[in-house]
Protein backbone atom coordinates (compact mmCIF):
# COMPACT_ATOMS: atom_id res chain seq x y z
CA UNK A 1 0.00 0.00 0.00
CA UNK A 2 2.71 2.17 0.98
CA UNK A 3 4.76 1.08 -1.85
CA UNK A 4 2.21 2.25 -4.44
CA UNK A 5 1.86 5.73 -2.48
CA UNK A 6 5.33 7.08 -2.77
CA UNK A 7 6.18 4.69 -6.19
CA UNK A 8 9.19 3.31 -4.54
CA UNK A 9 9.84 0.32 -2.05
CA UNK A 10 13.13 1.30 -0.52
CA UNK A 11 15.15 4.62 -0.16
CA UNK A 12 18.49 5.45 1.24
CA UNK A 13 18.35 8.48 2.88
CA UNK A 14 21.32 10.69 5.37
CA UNK A 15 20.21 12.60 8.85
CA UNK A 16 22.12 14.04 11.49
CA UNK A 17 23.34 12.22 14.06
CA UNK A 18 21.05 12.08 16.96
CA UNK A 19 17.91 11.92 14.41
CA UNK A 20 14.97 9.74 16.08
CA UNK A 21 11.82 7.87 13.98
CA UNK A 22 9.14 10.60 14.21
CA UNK A 23 12.08 12.97 12.21
CA UNK A 24 11.74 10.85 10.09
CA UNK A 25 8.55 10.10 9.56
CA UNK A 26 7.98 13.66 9.28
CA UNK A 27 10.84 14.18 6.89
CA UNK A 28 8.57 11.69 4.39
CA UNK A 29 5.29 12.83 5.35
CA UNK A 30 6.76 16.23 4.08
CA UNK A 31 7.50 14.75 0.69
CA UNK A 32 4.20 12.55 0.89
CA UNK A 33 1.41 14.26 2.30
CA UNK A 34 -0.47 11.10 2.84
CA UNK A 35 1.49 9.60 4.65
CA UNK A 36 0.03 11.61 7.61
CA UNK A 37 -3.18 10.85 6.42
CA UNK A 38 -2.28 7.01 7.12
CA UNK A 39 -0.38 7.93 10.40
CA UNK A 40 -2.60 6.25 12.59
CA UNK A 41 -2.39 3.05 11.15
CA UNK A 42 1.66 2.94 10.51
CA UNK A 43 4.24 1.87 12.65
CA UNK A 44 7.84 2.13 12.55
CA UNK A 45 10.44 -0.31 12.81
CA UNK A 46 14.30 -0.23 13.55
CA UNK A 47 16.44 -3.18 12.41
CA UNK A 48 13.63 -5.42 11.70
CA UNK A 49 11.76 -4.83 15.26
CA UNK A 50 9.20 -2.26 16.51
CA UNK A 51 10.12 0.65 17.22
CA UNK A 52 9.02 3.64 19.36
CA UNK A 53 9.12 7.12 17.69
CA UNK A 54 11.48 8.33 20.02
CA UNK A 55 14.25 5.68 19.26
CA UNK A 56 17.44 7.55 18.06
CA UNK A 57 19.45 5.99 14.64
CA UNK A 58 22.76 4.82 14.31
CA UNK A 59 25.00 4.34 11.17
CA UNK A 60 23.66 2.26 8.81
CA UNK A 61 19.72 1.58 10.52
CA UNK A 62 17.40 0.00 8.61
CA UNK A 63 13.70 1.83 9.02
CA UNK A 64 10.49 0.73 7.73
CA UNK A 65 7.12 1.90 7.59
CA UNK A 66 4.59 -0.52 8.01
CA UNK A 67 0.73 -0.33 7.43
CA UNK A 68 -1.41 -2.52 9.34
CA UNK A 69 -0.89 -6.66 8.29
CA UNK A 70 -3.92 -8.55 6.55
CA UNK A 71 -3.05 -12.04 7.72
CA UNK A 72 -1.81 -13.56 5.58
CA UNK A 73 12.15 -15.73 0.45
CA UNK A 74 13.62 -14.36 -2.32
CA UNK A 75 12.01 -14.49 -5.66
CA UNK A 76 13.50 -17.49 -6.66
CA UNK A 77 12.84 -19.73 -4.09
CA UNK A 78 12.12 -20.34 0.06
CA UNK A 79 13.92 -17.96 3.32
CA UNK A 80 13.71 -20.74 6.25
CA UNK A 81 14.90 -20.17 9.86
CA UNK A 82 15.50 -23.39 12.55
CA UNK A 83 15.25 -23.41 16.18
CA UNK A 84 15.58 -25.61 18.41
CA UNK A 85 13.29 -28.53 16.31
CA UNK A 86 10.88 -25.84 15.44
CA UNK A 87 10.73 -24.18 11.66
CA UNK A 88 9.51 -20.91 9.96
CA UNK A 89 9.76 -20.25 6.50
CA UNK A 90 8.40 -17.75 3.96
CA UNK A 91 8.23 -19.48 0.77
CA UNK A 92 6.66 -18.76 -3.29
CA UNK A 93 6.57 -22.08 -3.76
CA UNK A 94 3.16 -24.36 -3.30
CA UNK A 95 3.29 -25.53 0.93
CA UNK A 96 2.82 -28.58 1.68
CA UNK A 97 1.96 -29.45 5.17
CA UNK A 98 2.99 -33.08 4.64
CA UNK A 99 6.64 -32.38 4.33
CA UNK A 100 6.35 -29.88 7.07
CA UNK A 101 5.48 -32.48 9.44
CA UNK A 102 7.93 -34.47 8.79
CA UNK A 103 10.26 -32.26 9.34
CA UNK A 104 9.24 -31.98 12.80
CA UNK A 105 8.60 -35.48 14.24
CA UNK A 106 10.40 -36.77 16.61
CA UNK A 107 7.87 -40.05 17.66
CA UNK A 108 7.35 -38.63 20.87
CA UNK A 109 4.04 -36.58 19.56
CA UNK A 110 0.63 -38.12 20.35
CA UNK A 111 -0.91 -35.33 18.33
CA UNK A 112 -0.05 -32.89 15.48
CA UNK A 113 -2.55 -30.24 14.34
CA UNK A 114 -2.44 -28.31 11.46
CA UNK A 115 -4.13 -25.39 10.26
CA UNK A 116 -4.29 -23.98 6.95
CA UNK A 117 -5.32 -20.99 5.25
CA UNK A 118 -6.94 -21.11 1.81
CA UNK A 119 -8.01 -18.25 -0.39
CA UNK A 120 -11.84 -18.52 -1.05
CA UNK A 121 -13.57 -16.63 -3.97
CA UNK A 122 -15.31 -14.35 -2.40
CA UNK A 123 -15.35 -11.35 0.30
CA UNK A 124 -18.43 -10.21 1.41
CA UNK A 125 -20.16 -11.40 -1.07
CA UNK A 126 -18.07 -10.19 -3.97
CA UNK A 127 -15.71 -12.48 -6.07
CA UNK A 128 -12.37 -12.80 -5.75
CA UNK A 129 -10.12 -14.15 -8.88
CA UNK A 130 -6.72 -14.11 -6.66
CA UNK A 131 -4.38 -12.83 -4.03
CA UNK A 132 -1.15 -11.53 -4.33
CA UNK A 133 1.41 -11.58 -0.74
CA UNK A 134 4.34 -9.70 -0.18
CA UNK A 135 6.47 -8.96 2.92
CA UNK A 136 8.95 -7.51 4.64
CA UNK A 137 10.45 -10.66 4.21
CA UNK A 138 13.13 -10.32 6.86
CA UNK A 139 11.54 -8.81 9.71
CA UNK A 140 8.78 -11.18 8.98
CA UNK A 141 10.25 -14.57 9.30
CA UNK A 142 12.08 -13.25 12.66
CA UNK A 143 8.90 -12.38 14.25
CA UNK A 144 7.49 -15.59 13.11
CA UNK A 145 10.27 -17.42 14.98
CA UNK A 146 9.33 -15.36 17.99
CA UNK A 147 6.18 -16.27 17.46
CA UNK A 148 7.08 -20.01 17.72
CA UNK A 149 9.36 -19.94 20.50
CA UNK A 150 7.04 -18.28 22.63
CA UNK A 151 4.15 -21.05 22.03
CA UNK A 152 6.64 -23.79 22.49
CA UNK A 153 7.98 -22.19 25.83
CA UNK A 154 5.04 -21.28 26.94
CA UNK A 155 3.11 -24.60 26.08
CA UNK A 156 2.79 -28.32 26.32
CA UNK A 157 3.71 -28.66 22.87
CA UNK A 158 6.76 -30.52 21.19
CA UNK A 159 7.52 -28.12 17.78
CA UNK A 160 6.15 -25.34 15.87
CA UNK A 161 6.38 -24.69 12.15
CA UNK A 162 5.42 -21.48 10.97
CA UNK A 163 4.95 -21.27 6.79
CA UNK A 164 3.56 -18.54 4.66
CA UNK A 165 3.16 -18.17 0.79
CA UNK A 166 4.19 -14.90 -0.97
CA UNK A 167 3.18 -13.72 -4.54
CA UNK A 168 0.39 -14.88 -6.82
CA UNK A 169 -2.32 -17.34 -4.91
CA UNK A 170 -5.16 -18.89 -6.96
CA UNK A 171 -8.46 -19.99 -5.11
CA UNK A 172 -8.35 -22.72 -3.17
CA UNK A 173 -4.46 -22.51 -2.73
CA UNK A 174 -2.79 -22.59 0.60
CA UNK A 175 -1.32 -19.32 2.10
CA UNK A 176 -0.20 -19.86 5.44
CA UNK A 177 0.13 -23.32 7.37
CA UNK A 178 0.56 -23.26 11.24
CA UNK A 179 1.39 -27.22 12.63
CA UNK A 180 2.04 -27.83 16.21
CA UNK A 181 3.03 -31.49 17.05
CA UNK A 182 2.47 -31.87 20.80
CA UNK A 183 1.78 -35.30 23.27
CA UNK A 184 -1.89 -34.58 23.71
CA UNK A 185 -4.14 -32.86 21.43
CA UNK A 186 -5.93 -29.70 23.19
CA UNK A 187 -2.26 -28.04 23.91
CA UNK A 188 -1.35 -29.10 20.08
CA UNK A 189 -5.28 -27.33 19.00
CA UNK A 190 -4.65 -24.30 21.30
CA UNK A 191 -1.14 -23.23 19.94
CA UNK A 192 -1.96 -23.92 16.56
CA UNK A 193 -5.38 -21.04 17.22
CA UNK A 194 -2.88 -19.01 19.26
CA UNK A 195 0.10 -18.90 15.86
CA UNK A 196 -2.53 -17.86 13.31
CA UNK A 197 -4.09 -15.14 15.26
CA UNK A 198 -0.74 -13.92 15.93
CA UNK A 199 0.82 -13.93 12.62
CA UNK A 200 -2.40 -12.08 11.51
CA UNK A 201 -1.46 -8.93 14.04
CA UNK A 202 2.24 -8.82 13.76
CA UNK A 203 3.79 -10.14 10.97
CA UNK A 204 4.41 -7.84 8.48
CA UNK A 205 3.01 -9.72 5.49
CA UNK A 206 -0.37 -8.03 3.33
CA UNK A 207 -2.69 -8.97 1.14
CA UNK A 208 -4.23 -7.42 -2.62
CA UNK A 209 -7.39 -8.64 -3.29
CA UNK A 210 -8.16 -9.22 -7.21
CA UNK A 211 -11.76 -9.16 -7.79
CA UNK A 212 -13.83 -9.29 -10.73
CA UNK A 213 -14.63 -5.23 -10.86
CA UNK A 214 -10.94 -4.06 -9.09
CA UNK A 215 -8.29 -4.53 -6.51
CA UNK A 216 -7.60 -3.40 -3.20
CA UNK A 217 -4.64 -3.91 -0.64
CA UNK A 218 -6.78 -5.63 2.68
CA UNK A 219 -5.99 -3.44 5.36
CA UNK A 220 -5.81 -4.99 8.64
CA UNK A 221 -5.08 -3.89 12.39
CA UNK A 222 -2.36 -3.99 14.59
CA UNK A 223 -2.22 -5.45 17.63
CA UNK A 224 -2.89 -3.87 20.41
CA UNK A 225 0.66 -4.05 21.74
CA UNK A 226 1.89 -2.28 18.61
CA UNK A 227 1.97 1.24 18.42
CA UNK A 228 1.33 3.72 15.08
CA UNK A 229 2.73 6.90 14.42
CA UNK A 230 -0.14 8.97 15.98
CA UNK A 231 -2.85 7.87 18.44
Amino acid sequence: MLKELVGRSADDAEFPEGTDLRAVFESYALRYPALREMARSIVMARNREFAELSTKLAEGDEVAFLPPVSGGASAAGTLEAFENGNYFALTRQAIDPRAVIVRLQTGAEGAVVTFEGTVRNNTAGRRTLCLDYEGYESMALKIMAQIGREISGAREVGRVAIVHRLGRMLIGETSVAVIVTAPHRRPAFEAALEGIDRLKKVVPIWKKEHFEDGEVWVEGEWDRHVVPVAQ
